[in-house]
């Protein structure tokens, strides 16, 4: 994966060497889960779907091992628990004193563009005192244009900023203002790092007005 991508890394000493650390990015495609794991010199563990481990056959299998090899945690994030059970696997993650991604945004962006964050992200750096190193995806999408098909070999940038605390905000993980102002601030660093344009609505909601 590093001929075939040959990552470009900056900013990479932000990430604190030992300790709970909060990863929060952009997310363009499929395989910025694959790029990220690739750059830290840490183990990053990550939420994704339970279908991914779930399949069927050598494929299946295959995929299954990939995707717990690179550190992701299967979750069935469907109906009205996923957002809890997703929430709460994070919250175990970094009190084990370990390295968790994120993607505020939720899901892809479906154009390019970075979008609102949703407040999980705050809520966990609140409940667990853990920093936030923001970082941006450059170029991911021209490796995988829609998120389908072959990766296509590319060069790639990943861009980390400086860590970002919140202590100021202890014991203020349900107060839904600061929540907000929380995720905002890492979302314009975000926003800084990658040079994409904001969007004020949810990644979510422009799929579906698509």
């Amino acid at each position: 994966m590093r001929l075939m991508f040959r990552p470009q890394v900056e900013g990479a000493e932000h990430i604190p060497g030992d300790g709970p650390v909060i990863l929060a990015g952009n997310h363009l495609t499929f395989i910025d889960s694959m790029i990220l794991p690739l750059v830290c010199d840490r183990q990053v563990f990550f939420i994704g779907k339970d279908e991914y481990v779930t399949g069927k056959g050598f494929k299946g299998r295959a995929m299954a091992w990939f995707f717990t090899g690179v550190g992701m945690i299967p979750v069935d994030r469907d109906g009205g628990r996923g957002g809890v059970a997703a929430l709460m696997t994070g919250r175990r993650i970094l009190e084990e004193g370990k390295v968790f991604g994120i993607y505020p945004e939720g899901t892809r962006s479906p154009d390019g563009r970075l979008y609102r964050g949703r407040t999980g992200i705050a809520r966990l750096t609140l409940m667990t005192g853990a920093p936030v190193v923001p970082f941006a995806m450059i170029g991911t999408d021209k490796i995988q244009p829609g998120g389908a098909g072959m990766p296509r070999p590319r060069k790639v940038t990943v861009r980390f900023g400086e860590a970002m605390e919140f202590s100021r905000y202890e014991g203020m993980d349900r107060d839904r203002y600061v929540l907000r102002a929380v995720t905002d601030s890492v979302m314009t660093e975000v926003m800084r790092l990658s040079g994409q344009e904001y969007v004020d609505m949810y990644a979510s909601k422009a799929k579906e007005a698509a």
